[in-house]
């Protein structure tokens, strides 16, 4: 395996095991990813981490093949902060650069731990991102179908922050998407009764924001009924996660081929 890959996996796990308390830490706070707190942790850490990484493999920069960075897609400002440092490296160690395209990536980590031959159907599902696609080989992807505007994780923050979780006893200490998971056990899906967005449509395309449209203007009304004012904690809030979380899941598994 290239040093250059050995570097870019310790990177990853040092990068998930040491950073990833305080980011959730400030997301929990924030009621989900902000694109300046994301930029700022990424600023101070990364130069600590990319030297662990390099300790943990015993090698020294000199001996890099070349240096790998993620360049799309993602948080702009986040990128920005490693495609800077990354450039840094190359062109102080006179390395070649291999950009790399995030998703992409994810899809193929499942080879680095299990035997996974090609092809392979894959649904990448994240905060940033929602995509159906057949991996043919290492850089050939068919895409199947995209979410068309937001992603899942991002709309589970917004419906968080907009029932005021942080405020509920039982979630002021994990982020949005833990907090609407969590609810949702305590709640009845079939208490609300939603149609997910784009559900008679034919193709592999995904639509959130049509759902998070419809959850906002449900809990308009719910506060009205309940006489609560806009940023306080429902009583109807765990159904009201049960079915935002039941919606999303039901466009994944009703996909229509056209």
């Amino acid at each position: 395996m290239p040093l250059v890959t050995i570097l870019s996996f310790l990177f990853l796990c040092l990068y998930n095991l040491q950073c990833i308390k305080s980011y959730l830490f400030v997301s929990c706070r924030t009621g989900g990813i902000i694109p300046p707190v994301a930029q700022q942790l990424h600023r101070e850490n990364i130069q600590r981490i990319v030297q662990e990484a390099l300790s943990a493999s015993r090698i020294s920069p000199s001996e890099l093949s070349a240096i790998a960075t993620t360049i799309k897609p993602g948080l702009a400002l986040s990128l920005g902060v490693g495609l800077s440092f990354s450039m840094q490296l190359v062109n102080q160690l006179k390395k070649p650069f291999i950009p790399i395209h995030h998703m992409e990536a994810h899809a193929l980590t499942i080879r680095l731990t299990n035997q996974v031959e090609f092809p392979f159907l894959v649904l990448l599902i994240s905060g940033g991102h929602c995509l159906l696609a057949l991996v043919r080989g290492v850089s050939d992807f068919l895409l199947l179908g995209k979410s068309l505007d937001i992603a899942p994780g991002d709309m589970l923050d917004k419906v968080a922050r907009r029932l005021s979780l942080i405020k509920h006893p039982e979630c002021s200490s994990v982020s949005g998407g833990k907090a609407i998971e969590h609810l949702a056990k305590q709640g009845d899906r079939f208490h609300l009764d939603i149609n997910p967005p784009m559900h008679l449509v034919k193709n592999c395309d995904f639509s959130f924001i049509g759902l998070q449209h419809i959850i906002d203007k449900i809990i308009m009304q719910k506060e009205k009924e309940e006489g609560v004012e806009k940023g306080r904690v429902l009583s109807s809030a765990a159904d009201i996660a049960a079915a935002v979380q039941h919606t999303s899941g039901r466009r994944r598994h009703t996909r229509s081929w056209p």
